[in-house]
């Protein structure tokens, strides 16, 4: 099965807020990359929850057995990526994501395995207070982590309320993470 680019060059993908308690989980990208969710790549043909518990398995181990589906944005969000990052000799040419993101909350004490493919996406992990992850992703991704963590804040905290902002937001943030590129429908 092949990932699902769509014509304007945008490759669908799945981002994963996993939390326990009131933080989330972070994982350092293998060799020290920076830090970020789990996520991945749709496959042709694969619903999106099939993408969801496929990537969070082969990304850190977990299974869906081991965690309750909270909840999920509503639309695809979108980045672009910086030209650097763009592979120019793959085919069709990537350049950006569109993700949908899913909040899970983890059933008991995790056992955590990187190792499950030949290249593994993280070497280390933590557990981080919600807002965190804004923060600590790579800055093209930062707006749409804004747009998520906003978007699942309301499911993720009883009673829907979610912590405060830290005093580094406005900062890091630029506002509101308008920056995102609009949501689109599809």
């Amino acid at each position: 099965m092949s990932d699902v680019i769509d014509p304007d060059g945008f490759r669908a993908n799945v981002g994963i807020v996993l939390m326990q308690g009131d933080q989330v989980f972070l994982g350092r990208r293998t060799g020290g990359r920076g830090w970020q969710f789990p996520q991945g790549g749709m496959k042709s043909g694969e619903a999106l929850e099939q993408a969801l518990y496929r990537e969070l398995h082969e990304e850190i181990g977990i299974t869906e057995a081991q965690v309750e589906l909270i909840g999920q944005t509503e639309r695809w969000l979108r980045y672009r990526l910086p030209p650097r990052y763009i592979r120019r000799n793959q085919q069709p040419l990537c350049t950006g994501q569109k993700q949908r993101w899913f909040l899970l909350r983890l059933k008991g004490e995790p056992v955590f395995d990187f190792a499950r493919t030949s290249e593994p996406e993280f070497d280390s992990w933590r557990w981080v207070p919600y807002w965190e992850p804004v923060r600590d992703v790579i800055y093209f991704k930062r707006p749409v982590y804004v747009r998520a963590l906003t978007e699942l804040a309301s499911l993720a905290f009883s009673r829907g309320k979610q912590p405060p902002f830290p005093a580094w937001w406005d900062e890091v943030t630029e506002g509101d993470g308008r920056a995102a590129i609009p949501e689109s429908t599809d």
